[in-house]
């Protein structure tokens, strides 16, 4: 294998695994506690994020979605334009950012707050202005991105989807998710297809 490809490989194993060690679990239920208390009262889910943890966003919306709790991707941006009408009061935002200092995150947050919103992140820094403006920080935090320049997101993103993978993984187990009710949301494709022969 390439030398410079090998050291990405390791480097990106050792920040997930460290990751993965000190996971905060206390956390990560007391978000989930914050959504399924929201649900209750009628609330729902959006995921935000600017620019490549943007793209996590959408990501993390569908698979809450498909996993028990409704989730809507909301534009990091666009939401101090207008789309911040689809949070209401009472509503959770998960807000992602690495640095949590995102200028048009802020914005977002700011505003998502302002109009009665309560907002968990996922970050790279427990002690940011987001960290500081959220109810629950999910700390997703890499040391270095993996490759040689250590500046595109490669290890932070993988880390952000670990989190809130994690977060998915406790919400549909405190809401008893099965196969024939998972089936119901996800019938298309293979995945639904083998599903539908099991159960």
């Amino acid at each position: 294998m390439n030398k410079d490809l090998q050291q990405f490989i390791d480097n990106i194993k050792f920040e997930f695994e460290k990751n993965i060690d000190e996971l905060d679990t206390e956390a990560i239920d007391k978000a989930a506690e914050i959504i399924i208390e929201s649900e209750k009262k009628g609330g729902r889910v959006h995921v935000t994020g600017i620019g490549k943890p943007g793209h996590v966003a959408g990501y993390v919306a569908s698979l809450l979605s498909s996993t028990g709790t409704s989730a809507y991707e909301l534009h990091g941006t666009e939401a101090v334009h207008g789309s911040s009408g689809q949070v209401k009061s009472g509503d959770v935002v998960i807000a992602i950012s690495n640095s949590g200092e995102t200028e048009e995150l802020k914005a977002t947050v700011t505003t998502l707050k302002g109009n009665g919103a309560k907002i968990i992140c996922c970050t790279g820094k427990a002690g940011s202005w987001l960290s500081n403006n959220s109810l629950v920080t999910l700390v997703a935090h890499v040391d270095i991105e993996g490759d040689i320049l250590n500046k595109p997101p490669r290890a932070s993103i993988l880390s952000e989807i670990l989190i809130l993978q994690c977060l998915s993984v406790v919400l549909q187990n405190k809401k008893g998710l099965d196969l024939n009710q998972y089936v119901k949301w996800h019938p298309g494709g293979s995945l639904g297809k083998s599903i539908l022969e099991k159960v």
